[in-house]
This record gives C-alpha cells, structure tokens and sequence, in this order.
C-alpha cells in the first residue's frame, strides 16, 4: 500500500486549481464552467453545471469560516437574478435557465453555527468538507477527498388545530354560517358536561368524556358522524336546512344517552 501525508496550509487558488480539474470527485456529472468570473459583487470562486445542467456557484475556503455562508448566498442571488446573461455568456455548457441554480460551500470544516444557520435557508444548498492527500512516491500530484455533509433537519412544529381553521376549509358563507350555529345550539344543551374541540380535520363533540359525534368540513357542506337509529356509526351529509333537523334530532338522542343520569 502506497504511503501518504495530508496536505495542509493550501492556498485558496491551489484549491480552485484542484476542484476545476476534477469536479466530478464532488458529484456525479458535476462540470467546470469557470472560476474567479467578475461581477458587481466580487469574483465567483468557481461556477459548475451539474447532470441537471443547472448551473452551480461554488464557494471555497481553505480554513474554517462562517462568514462564506453569507458571501456565498449573495452570490447566489447575483447569479439567480442573472441566470440568462449566464446561459448566454457559456453556451457550450448549455445551462438551463428553468432549473434553479444550486449553492455550494466547500471548506475543511463547518462549525455547528453555520450548520444550523443552513437548516433555515429555504434554497438549494451543499456543503462538502475535503482533506487533500499526496502520496510519498509523487509529492506533487495532490489528491482532494470530498464529503458532503447532512444539513440538520428543521424541528418539526406542531400546529394547533383550532374550530375556526377547520371550519376555514369551508368555502361557502353559509354553509360555515350554519356549522357555528349548530354547534352553539349543542354546547347550549350543557355548557359544563359538553366539550366541542378542533382535532386534526374535523371537530370533535363528547359528553362526560365520550364522543358522540363528529363534524367533518367539506367545501360546500359538511357531514355529521354519529350513531343513527340502530346504533351504527354512520355519517350524515348535511347539505341544506332540512338535513339539519333530523341530524339534530338524533345528536340529541344520542346526547341524552351518554350524558350523566344526574343532569
């Protein structure tokens, strides 16, 4: 086996140099297009089109640095806002403008504020560390290593289900209008034993701890589930006036067998 050292203390345009000379040790059909391009924000480290042909802004530091998280998005917005002077200006890598162009940041390392700083940024972002290696025997060909690195994940927020964002789904005026009085006509039968609470999609209605219906929002009606006359669970399109008679009528009934024998 062939002996190596790392090599350290890189200087930033022997870095360029390397990754141009073999993007695809980064990604997969990863091209070179061009590097140290001049706009009105600084000089572009290096430009790649990737196998999707979009065209790629590529941020190198030779040392750790969280300042090129926000040099390599102001980049990227220069060139995202320019993206057909681009596909003009390197024809030959026959970008396309459709796709939207991806950032990448290449560096050793990445400390844990800037890890956590990418989890919130709503576009396309990379980031790959690398070590370069030469071997013994040819100390001067220089071997780049690359991995990317997992950005953490977002924490997941739980929304609260309320009666006024289910009933939201509602889109007809009316029919909304009528939920909520159906709804304050039973809370009336008794406002201390009867809890009318939002769950995921629908409203959920029980007494003394028991469910006895359910209220499920659709766009130009909603539909009732309850026990019908024989006891089953069944559910009840209400689309007009007179549905809600008889599907009162039976939430009543059912109401009255659950609720404590004292009231």
């Amino acid at each position: 086996m062939k002996k190596y050292t790392k090599v350290t203390d890189l200087p930033e345009r022997q870095l360029e140099d390397i990754v141009r000379k073999a993007p695809d040790l980064i990604e997969e059909g990863l091209s070179y297009v061009d590097h140290q391009r001049r706009t009105q924000r600084g000089p572009l480290d290096v430009l790649f089109v990737d196998s999707g042909k979009a065209l790629i802004v590529a941020e190198l530091k030779v040392t750790e640095d969280d300042g090129m998280l926000v040099q390599g998005i102001d980049y990227f917005d220069y060139v995202t806002s320019n993206i057909e002077g681009f596909a003009r200006a390197y024809k030959g890598s026959e970008i396309d403008v459709t796709e939207k162009p991806r950032l990448f940041l290449i560096a050793p390392s990445f400390s844990i504020a800037l890890l956590n700083r990418c989890k919130w940024i709503d576009m396309p972002i990379s980031l790959f560390t690398f070590q370069c290696i030469a071997f013994e025997d040819e100390p001067g060909d220089i071997i780049p290593v690359f991995q990317e690195i997992t950005i953490p994940s977002r924490p997941v927020v739980v929304v609260r289900p309320t009666i006024e964002g289910n009933l939201a789904y509602i889109k007809d005026d009316s029919v909304r209008n009528t939920v909520k009085k159906l709804l304050a006509e039973i809370a009336a039968w008794n406002k201390e034993d009867i809890l009318i609470e939002p769950i995921k999609y629908d409203i959920s209605m029980k007494v003394s701890g028991k469910v006895f219906s359910y209220l499920g929002p659709r766009r130009k009606h909603f539909i009732i589930y309850t026990y019908d006359d024989e006891g089953k669970w069944t559910g009840f399109p209400v689309h007009q006036e007179e549905d809600i008679r008889a599907v009162t009528l039976l939430l009543k009934s059912n109401y009255e067998k659950y609720r404590p024998s004292d009231l």
